[in-house]
């Protein structure tokens, strides 16, 4: 089957030395003292093993040489902001108790044995939750490093590149709630308050959005943007305020009713200036799904809205505090197995056997061998799984729909430096380029690639589609452009200021679906109509569309479903029995 995902790596010219020291109230990073620094030397991940290191895919003419890492008396103290009060939030307690549900459901007689394709966090999710309901899922993941959409890889530096640059939202009920239960919350490193935006006209300089603590939503949202003068003018504050007052007055339907329709298009039907779309939301939109905002659907940007506007801690991000394979997945994967589930890496699905009845026999992996169980699960992206649909079922309207939903593409661009950067946050920045989206110094932003001398710019390159058959040197270029605007003292785009040292480019075809106007009633249930298959991942319907809330709580549904169907799908193994005690 093609190769969803590419990865290249090129190690360029070595300059200067790099010590990581951090702080961290994680035990698992190290040893902290009294003062709440890291005792010196105490690194744990520059030289550990991982999920994701055996993955080496590199360009034919990449050199490897290794960055110094010296360790010398420096001590640095990073220090995150306090994880914000989402426990007691509605849509918290309403992910909370539908986690409780699993945990709380009758202990099956006969555990079901449910095979799962795709360990990115919709296979996890479903994986999870259907152990903690006491069946024994049965995990199988085509690469040999876990998370999908967020997997990662360890260059031989040691240092780590990702699939994407992922942010935690306190709008994110369902993940948080997820890393509480497997005990890892203190792994999110939460930061200020704010949205800070590249200002395009003035090289070098940032617009904020700062949500006052003290004031509960919506009000600490209004006030954020009332306050930011250098980005919106107070007539266009007006007009985009009137233009929104059908969708906060019209609810969920009024929502939902704008799927067909373009932001573009609906901010010039409510009489919104152009100015508003560009200023703002060609930057929200490529954040949201790496599309422009005249092709992404107006639900999209009205449900984040939502649940930035109407929730405190919203808009409120955090960074996982070290590469997701480990840091995140790890967990999951020894949580599963602790309850009797199995994860399975290098199991590449070659293709869904069926039985005559067209519901699933058995999966048959690329090494010839089958897996069978009492139901089966596809946790892969859509386009991964269009591509294995039998042709027995390709007529089902259920299956017809997914035509429509396709992976939008998107590259991710890693660069290290000589030098470390001064114009930057330890936060997220919308760079609000026409070709890359956001971006962060991980460097500063992230415990693990903590480095006080040298800088690691991790950036999204969006919209892709026009890039992700050019070659990283031209990727590279390209964003060197970009960076000289955001940098202008201290990046050309001929580095005769700050010098590449390496980079890595990851491209993805096909990531999460490309939400368009006209896709919402595509999107498939859990269960599907053929009896014992279920479909999970961010593309399937839930109600945060395409992110990683999406996918965890798509698994739990898909769980969900699953367990409400126990005593049918115990039915069907028992005939099974029976038919083959008869032959």
């Amino acid at each position: 089957m093609p190769q969803i995902g590419l990865v290249s790596a090129v190690n360029l010219r070595v300059q200067g030395s790099s010590a990581y020291l951090w702080s961290s109230r994680s035990s698992s990073l190290g040893t902290e003292s009294r003062d709440g620094c890291l005792q010196r030397n105490s690194l744990c991940f520059a030289g550990s093993e991982s999920m994701g290191h055996k993955l080496k895919l590199r360009t034919p003419h990449a050199t490897t040489r290794r960055l110094v890492k010296d360790l010398g008396p420096l001590k640095v103290v990073c220090i995150d902001y306090p994880r914000p009060e989402l426990d007691n939030t509605v849509n918290y307690l309403e992910a909370a108790f539908l986690s409780s549900t699993f945990r709380a459901s009758p202990r099956p007689t006969k555990p079901l044995e449910i095979v799962i394709a795709g360990a990115g966090l919709g296979g996890l999710s479903t994986a999870k939750y259907l152990a903690d309901a006491g069946h024994k899922p049965i995990l199988l993941e085509a690469r040999d490093v876990l998370g999908g959409k967020v997997a990662a890889w360890k260059d031989d530096d040691g240092d780590w590149y990702e699939t994407g640059l992922h942010i935690f939202f306190g709008a994110y009920p369902n993940i948080q709630n997820l890393f509480g239960e497997l005990g890892i919350n203190d792994r999110l490193q939460w930061k200020e308050h704010s949205m800070i935006f590249a200002m395009p006209s003035k090289p070098g300089e940032f617009s904020r959005f700062d949500f006052p603590e003290a004031l509960p939503a919506p009000l600490n949202g209004v006030l954020a943007i009332l306050k930011n003068n250098e980005m919106l003018t107070w007539p266009e504050k007006v007009k985009f305020a009137i233009g929104l007052l059908p969708a906060m007055l019209g609810g969920q339907s009024y929502v939902e009713a704008q799927d067909g329709i373009s932001v573009k298009d609906w901010m010039r039907k409510q009489g919104v200036p152009d100015r508003v779309t560009d200023e703002v939301f060609i930057a929200m939109s490529k954040a949201l799904n790496f599309i422009n905002p005249d092709e992404l659907s107006m639900q999209c940007i009205l449900i984040a809205l939502n649940r930035f506007l109407q929730e405190k801690h919203g808009s409120k991000m955090a960074f996982l505090d070290g590469n997701p394979p480990e840091r995140l997945c790890m967990p999951i994967v020894e949580h599963i197995e602790s309850k009797g589930g199995q994860v399975r890496l290098n199991s590449r699905i070659k293709k869904i056997e069926l039985k005559e009845d067209g519901s699933v026999k058995c999966f048959i992996l690329n090494d010839g061998s089958t897996i069978e169980g009492d139901a089966f699960v596809f946790a892969t992206p859509v386009d991964i799984f269009k591509l294995l649909l039998p042709e027995d079922w390709k007529e089902i309207p259920y299956f017809q729909k997914l035509e429509k939903l396709v992976g939008v593409p998107v590259i991710n661009v890693h660069i290290w430096f000589d030098r470390k950067l001064k114009n930057t946050y330890d936060h997220l920045l919308f760079s609000r380029s026409s070709l890359l989206s956001v971006y962060a110094d991980m460097s500063v932003t992230c415990k693990e690639y903590y480095n006080p001398n040298q800088s690691m710019l991790e950036l999204v390159f969006a919209p892709a589609e026009e890039w992700i058959s050019r070659s990283d040197s031209e990727i590279i270029d390209a964003t060197m452009k970009e960076l000289a605007t955001l940098f202008p003292d201290e990046i050309s785009a001929d580095q005769s200021k700050a010098k590449i040292l390496k980079y890595h480019v990851v491209k993805t075809p096909r990531s999460v679906y490309k939400t368009v106007p006209g896709c919402e009633p595509c999107r498939p249930l859990q269960r599907s109509p053929i009896e014992g298959f279920y479909l999970a991942g961010d593309y399937t319907k839930q109600k945060y569309l395409a992110s990683m809330e999406g996918a965890v709580l798509s698994g739990k549904l898909c769980a969900q479903a699953i367990v409400q169907d126990y005593e049918l799908l115990v039915g069907r193994s028992q005939k099974k029995l029976a038919e083959a005690s008869v032959v």
